[in-house]
């Protein structure tokens, strides 16, 4: 019979044998070498794959699907979530949930991105492509995660329709600019175009789709504040040093 130090040595030598075996199936069986990226808008796909597979436990497919299991991300700005999934043993495939984001606004040298609701979902010291730059707006302090603190927050609902017309109609706008009555000006290079109060902006951002591409760059302002898409007109006043 054996003793009890030599069983204790079997367990040892079997249980070091189990977990080679692992570690030796693990790593010839669940490297990665195939990556496919979804649901990414502000980052590119090499991009993605560099902040999420630089790390130092190599590229093994199991670990980083434990990592990112229904995982919230917290140093990666704009992104909310990974999710990974193995649709084999040698491929990953990473779900991005990006932040919400509906414009950003510039505070003390850096750029705050809010929501929908006006909340501050990250702070940035470079601007992203194909956000809104908003301007206008008052307020003294922020508050990472916390509402912008301006003196009407209905000012959000009006930022996220003008924001889904522009993207309807595939408008891409250097600035939005809100006076203090909240009247809008849209500002393209040199151009501006003064749209006034939120009347009839449906119409008005459908007309603007059309006239754009005919102002070539002119330096002025297009009055649309009077145009509700049958009846009112609009006007173009040339800048006098044009």
């Amino acid at each position: 019979m054996m003793t009890r130090m030599q069983k204790g040595f079997l367990a040892f030598i079997i249980t070091m044998l189990v977990v080679s075996l692992g570690y030796l199936i693990l790593k010839n069986n669940f490297t990665v070498t195939n990556v496919i990226v979804e649901g990414s808008e502000h980052y590119t796909d090499d991009e993605i794959k560099a902040l999420i597979l630089d790390d130092k436990f190599g590229n093994n497919s199991i670990y980083y699907y434990f990592k990112y299991y229904n995982n919230e991300v917290e140093d990666i700005p704009f992104i909310e979530k990974i999710e990974i999934d193995l649709p084999s043993t040698d491929t990953i495939k990473i779900h991005v949930y990006e932040k919400a984001v509906a414009g950003y606004v510039e505070f003390l040298g850096r750029y705050l991105y809010f929501d929908k609701d006006g909340i501050v979902v990250e702070s940035s010291l470079s601007q992203m492509e194909g956000i809104p730059y908003v301007t206008g707006l008052h307020f003294e302090h922020v508050v990472l995660h916390e509402k912008l603190p301006v003196e009407d927050d209905q000012i959000f609902k009006l930022i996220l329709n003008l924001t889904q017309l522009l993207t309807k109609y595939s408008i891409a706008t250097d600035r939005i600019y809100f006076d203090s009555d909240y009247n809008i000006t849209l500002y393209f290079g040199q151009t501006q175009i003064y749209l006034g109060p939120n009347k009839d902006i449906d119409e008005k951002i459908n007309t603007l789709q059309s006239i754009l591409p005919k102002m070539n760059g002119r330096k002025g302002v297009l009055h649309m504040e009077n145009y509700d898409g049958e009846n009112g007109k609009f006007t173009f006043q040339l800048d006098d040093n044009e």
